[in-house]
């Protein structure tokens, strides 16, 4: 005889006094947990790639201008514009570069703007170059 065979048979026990813990309460349990608060965050803040902005010669600045120039002209609404424009990151040192398409509405020399028909704007110095759809 086995030390065990007296009760290897017998039904669990039951508590009469509480009910079962639900299988979702029992599971929390044993659930992982973070010793170290807010560092996966802090950790996938610094993994997160931003770009420097690129200075444009004296060469690509005219050309830019040029450009600016030509829109103020002529927008009005009228002519479809793609620009890639530098976005300063919120969190740290860099930036991305972002690529908008839209109608130009205006170019406001006073706040330094493109403005577009839709309410977009876009800061003039941050431009970093403008295709036209003429």
């Amino acid at each position: 005889m086995d030390n065990y065979d007296d009760i290897i048979n017998l039904e669990r026990p039951k508590n009469t006094t509480r009910k079962p813990m639900s299988a979702h309460d029992r599971a929390a349990q044993f659930a992982p947990f973070a010793a170290l608060t807010g560092y996966d965050s802090a950790i996938n803040e610094t993994a997160r790639l931003t770009d420097s902005k690129i200075e444009l010669s004296e060469e690509e600045l005219r050309e830019l201008g040029e450009k600016i120039v030509f829109l103020a002209q002529h927008s009005h609404g009228k002519l479809l514009a793609d620009f890639v424009y530098f976005v300063p990151d919120l969190r740290k040192e860099g930036g991305n570069y972002v690529t908008a398409t839209g109608n130009v509405r205006k170019i406001d020399d006073f706040e330094r703007v493109v403005i577009f028909t839709d309410g977009r704007r876009i800061n003039l110095d941050d431009i970093f170059s403008i295709i036209i759809h003429i």
